[in-house]
């Protein structure tokens, strides 16, 4: 009989599996976040937007539309390439695109005296760089044949 413990005998995981795990788990999470704060912009009435998202009021409503448009296209850029595997390598752009949205998020906040706002905006701009480096260099999505 074997002194082994039985856990032993199961295979570890690889370093570029556990990656990869944490990518697809960084991309939902991501897409879900972006989705929400971009889907009003796009969809709802400029009321509803001064009202959900107050510091946008002051600002054109084409410009107010043009981020909703970029926050739902970067959302959407994290996951279905991802899922479907045509032209999965827009997934790394859609994490670059997305963590320069929060970096100019930053700059807006900042300049405003929003300082409370930033580490919301250096998390979310940390993991969309996370997603652009790893689907990039590390755990990259084959194409599907």
């Amino acid at each position: 009989m074997s002194t082994k413990p039985v856990m032993a005998a199961l295979p570890e995981k690889s370093p570029t599996s556990k990656l990869s795990i944490a990518l697809w788990v960084v991309q939902f999470v991501l897409a879900a976040v972006f989705a929400m704060a971009g889907l009003p912009k796009v969809s709802a009435s400029m009321a509803e937007v001064a009202q959900k998202f107050p510091p946008m009021a002051q600002f054109p409503e084409p410009l107010i539309r043009f981020i909703g448009i970029s926050e739902v296209a970067g959302a959407l850029g994290l996951v279905l390439p991802a899922i479907t595997r045509v032209m999965p390598g827009l997934v790394p752009l859609a994490g670059a695109g997305l963590a320069l949205v929060m970096l100019l998020a930053m700059g807006f906040h900042a300049s405003r005296g929003e300082f409370q706002a930033l580490p919301t905006n250096i998390v979310l701009g940390g993991l969309a760089l996370f997603v652009w480096w790893g689907r990039s260099r590390k755990a990259p999505l084959p194409s599907r044949p």
